[in-house]
């Protein structure tokens, strides 16, 4: 007997406005996405859990690799979200999970899941994060959240994902537990500031400043090193930069939306900043494929200029 948390159907699956195909990035990393279509599911709106974007910093090989924080998730929502502790059999806790109302999110090796085909499925074992919300295992069927929809997968895909020796390690899940009802409207949006102000006490001194300090070790590395790496650095520092700032612009345009007024320069440095991380990776793929790199300094300028107008209005008004 399946396991089901809700009733969904990939094929009428429609994703959050923050999953539009006209954003500058559309994926962002595992972790958010998936996190922006599960409480999507659920009718909470994930928007109200953005303010944690201003603390972005430069961690001198990345940019932080920006996540919902729990703690945020609970203050908003009510959610737990706690470690799932693995002993047993992956999909019998799941199931076990999912009975209990729980969703479960879990790394898992995209080589087995379908919605990656023309990048992972089949090609490459690559980790990453799904949200389960059914299971069957007679039927051997796992329905998920991954990236930005919703998914089923089945058969050999199924023992793919849940197939361990004795010499592998268990996966790292976590389980999210309701523990008090989720604030709407107005006690939303103010519980929402309450956690900007928070964060706007957290953020970093200047991570333009620093990566533009970095930088020329950067293009040192991917002149000697293949496309394949620049997809992987790629990743980790435009986009993770580039998507962080367009959901920060989302989330002061909700704010903006929801009675806060002021915000539009603000919101106008954000999208600056993910264009111009989307034109420095272009750039910098046509660097990397040639072999031959230009000058980069009128859009670390932008980066810099950007940051600081997307930054200083929020500290100015709530920080």
């Amino acid at each position: 007997m399946a396991a089901r948390l809700l009733d969904l159907d990939p094929a009428t699956w429609v994703p959050h406005s923050l999953h539009a195909p006209d954003r500058d990035w559309v994926e962002t990393n595992c972790y958010i996405d998936v996190w922006v279509e599960a409480l999507h599911a659920l009718g909470l709106e994930p928007l109200a859990a953005l303010p944690f974007t201003v603390t972005q910093d430069f961690e001198g090989d990345h940019f932080t690799f920006f996540k919902f924080p729990p703690e945020d998730l609970r203050a908003l929502f009510g959610l737990a979200v706690q470690e799932l502790a693995i002993f047993d059999r992956l999909e019998g806790h799941i199931e076990e999970q999912l009975r209990r109302g729980r969703m479960v999110l879990v790394e898992v090796d995209a080589f087995h899941l379908p919605d990656t085909k023309g990048t992972s499925y089949g090609r490459a074992h690559t980790k990453t994060t799904v949200a389960a919300i059914e299971i069957d295992i007679a039927a051997r069927r796992l329905g998920y959240f991954h990236n930005t929809a919703f998914h089923r997968l089945e058969g050999a895909d199924f023992d793919g994902v849940f197939h361990r020796t004795p010499e592998m390690l268990f996966p790292y899940c976590e389980f999210v537990k309701r523990e008090s009802p989720p604030f709407t409207g107005r006690a939303l949006v103010d519980r929402s500031l309450t956690l900007l102000r928070t964060h706007l006490r957290r953020r970093p001194a200047d991570p333009i400043a620093a990566f533009r300090a970095d930088f020329p070790r950067h293009i040192e590395a991917l002149a000697t090193r293949s496309m394949d790496y620049f997809h992987q650095y790629a990743f980790n520092v435009p986009r993770q930069l580039g998507a962080n700032f367009e959901m920060l612009g989302s989330y002061l345009r909700w704010l903006s939306d929801n009675g806060q007024p002021d915000l539009a320069g603000a919101i106008s440095a954000c999208q600056t900043v993910s264009a111009a991380c989307k034109a420095l990776q272009f750039q910098l793929a046509r660097a990397v494929n040639r072999k031959k790199f230009g000058d980069y300094e009128a859009l670390l300028d932008t980066l810099a200029t950007s940051y600081q107008f997307a930054i200083n209005p929020l500290v100015s008004k709530y920080g």
